[in-house]
């Protein structure tokens, strides 16, 4: 059959002309992935006869291909003036459109007249992808079951149906989807592209390099692709692997300012602040609403004592996003730097109200309450944040914002976008009993959406009812790998009693996720435990190095696994951090105090053991500990 295709094709070649041959190789071209052959091929036939209106339409496709939408618009108009039929080309002209990001458009350029009966899945795919868009979901289901209708075996179809899906929050189903699409076709870079965002969600960031690099192995000038990989090679800290990527991707597109943003995040980790800020202003406003802009510039501008700037970036994050504490601390830090205490204080309270609340922002606190001049909220935040001792935490929900979330979630009882905020209002009111009933309703409806088995498992830990919330947490791990699915589980295992099973649990994620933060941590106290002194401080080196030295019980951690391998003089190095950290905390003090003891700076801490007397008069060690060092 190939032998036969290849003389048929000689034989065409025989008889066409010029032109017809050109827009043949260009089609050639476009199907084996090199759409940049097949524009340059069409653009040279074009040069020489500007009036083939065909090749122009061809030429469009191949620019949509290339996500050129203004380039494949204005090619589309020429060639509908030169002759070609509107109804031919009125399916890419909403491609186009679509790609300018302008949906609406996109919709008006399918309605504005009829579309050629073989056309009509093809719209029907711009369609689905416009409503979408605009957030119109029924609409777009609509239109999506129209494009199967027509084209049910085409894989770029199958993929707008996988993306679509897990729009929706339903990961299951964009994976059958996107599966099919492999299926259909094992060298569509589109169809690896997603499934690796998918393996990335379901199962972390190492497993999900294989796919992101069969879909550049199948097209190495995917830009989706490139940013993609770049992004996961970033979180799993392999940095310069991740600067070639983003670097490949900016040469490629470079009127994309995401690559601009991507450098702009390793600018910053390296401390080049300048830099970073320079590489932020070359996205030329594009992603000033993305929340990952935000809070990079936000941070670079924090930095550079751009207080002003940094807490803009920092409150718009917060209109986003308002449980980001992140962006609340640099809210926070901007407002003190620049003497608006008042605003420093607005900025903290979220946090600090809450039992759980870091060392960090209390001490800020504690700062910011000496400033105002209230000096016992001061001593009140630094004592917690000395003992790290719980506050009084604030209710996730207050009663109005409870009748609005139980209103929607009436009116729309199986979706978890509305459904999930009425549950937690619910648990936060103390109606365990009808959040379970509404969560396992949404369980069932949703078998395919993460979030709704965990919401099932939240609502068991709340009722301490941890076998339930094991068994829901896992199956959200079936759907998702995510770092917050994963440290649920090993939490519902601690409580049930299976910490060799929230052991195991960490080790996964961290198989999956090297960099997540939370794991590392968990798996270095967990190697403290059974005295594996080596992992442990691997593990913690991992955190200290993200975080910095801001975490005086990860320091501490660190001081005490140098001393029981027996090295007391790194062990210092870290103790003493900690003490610098919070000379007002007992146990760093003694700690610091034991280690230059050990390592005979007795004078130091014969200081530093008089100081623990003082501070804690009661005790009879700390006068033992003096009595014993020597004369």
């Amino acid at each position: 059959m190939r032998a036969l295709a290849a003389l048929l094709a000689a034989t065409w070649f025989l008889f066409a002309g010029p032109a017809q041959a050109a827009m043949f190789d260009a089609r050639a071209q476009l199907a084996a992935g090199n759409a940049a052959g097949a524009r340059d091929t069409l653009i040279a036939l074009l040069d020489d006869d500007p009036g083939q209106a065909q090749a122009r339409i061809v030429l469009a496709e191949t620019l949509i291909a290339l996500g050129d939408g203004v380039g494949a618009e204005a090619e589309l108009r020429r060639g509908v003036q030169g002759g070609f039929p509107a109804q031919q080309a009125r399916h890419l002209l909403g491609s186009a459109v679509l790609l300018q990001g302008e949906p609406r458009r996109a919709l008006d350029m399918l309605d504005a007249g009829p579309v050629a009966p073989d056309k009509m899945a093809y719209a029907g795919r711009v369609a689905g992808n416009a409503h979408l868009a605009l957030g119109n979901i029924d609409r777009a289901r609509w239109a999506f079951d129209i494009a199967i209708k027509g084209d049910g075996k085409n894989p770029a179809l199958w993929v707008d149906v996988a993306r679509f899906r897990g729009a929706n929050a339903d990961t299951a189903g964009a994976r059958d989807a996107v599966d099919y699409a492999i299926e259909l076709d094992s060298n569509q870079a589109d169809a690896l592209a997603f499934k690796a965002n998918l393996v990335r969600m379901q199962a972390g960031l190492a497993p999900s390099l294989t796919w992101y690099e069969q879909a550049l192995a199948v097209n190495p000038d995917h830009v989706e692709a490139l940013i993609d990989y770049a992004a996961t090679l970033g979180d799993m800290g392999r940095y310069r692997d991740m600067l070639v990527a983003v670097r490949k991707a900016a040469k490629l597109a470079p009127r994309d300012p995401r690559p601009f943003l991507m450098q702009a995040v390793l600018a910053a980790r390296a401390g080049d602040y300048v830099l970073a800020r320079s590489l932020l202003q070359r996205t030329r406003g594009a992603l000033d609403d993305v929340p990952a802009f935000m809070l990079v510039s936000a941070v670079v501008e924090y930095e550079l004592e751009g207080w002003t700037v940094a807490a803009d970036q920092a409150e718009a994050l917060l209109r986003v996003q308002p449980n980001n504490m992140v962006a609340r601390r640099i809210l926070a830090a901007a407002n003190w730097s620049s003497g608006d205490v008042d605003s420093a204080a607005d900025a903290l309270a979220p946090i600090v109200s809450r039992p759980d609340a870091d060392s960090w922002s209390l001490q800020m606190a504690a700062r910011v309450a000496a400033d105002r001049g209230r000096d016992s909220a001061a001593r009140l935040f630094m004592a917690r944040a000395v003992a790290l001792a719980p506050g009084n935490a604030i209710p996730f929900a207050s009663a109005d914002r409870y009748g609005v979330a139980a209103g929607n979630a009436a009116r729309d009882p199986l979706n978890p976008l509305v459904v999930i905020p009425a549950i937690r209002a619910q648990l936060a009111s103390g109606d365990g009993g009808t959040a379970m009933t509404a969560a396992l309703r949404l369980q069932d409806a949703n078998r395919g959406v993460a979030d709704a088995h965990m919401m099932v498992g939240d609502v068991a830990m709340a009722m301490q009812n941890w076998p339930a919330a094991v068994r829901a947490y896992r199956e959200a791990r079936r759907i998702s790998a995510s770092e917050t699915v994963g440290l649920r589980l090993a939490n519902a295992q601690h409580w049930s009693g299976d910490p060799a099973g929230a052991g195991a649990t960490v080790v996964q994620l961290l198989e999956a996720n090297p960099s997540g933060l939370s794991a590392n941590r968990i798996a270095g106290h967990l190697y403290m435990d059974i005295g594996r002194w080596d992992d442990a401080i691997r593990y913690f080196e991992r955190v200290r190095v993200r975080g910095g030295n801001r975490d005086l019980v990860l320091l501490r951690e660190l001081a005490r696994a140098w001393m029981a391998k027996g090295n007391a003089r790194e062990a210092g190095r870290y103790a003493e951090l900690a003490y610098r950290l919070q000379p007002a905390s007992l146990d760093a003090t003694t700690q610091y105090a034991d280690i230059l003891a050990t390592l005979g700076a007795v004078g130091d801490a014969r200081d530093l053991y008089e100081k623990a007397a003082a501070m804690d008069p009661r005790s009879k060690e700390w006068p033992r500990r003096l009595a014993a060092l020597p004369r």
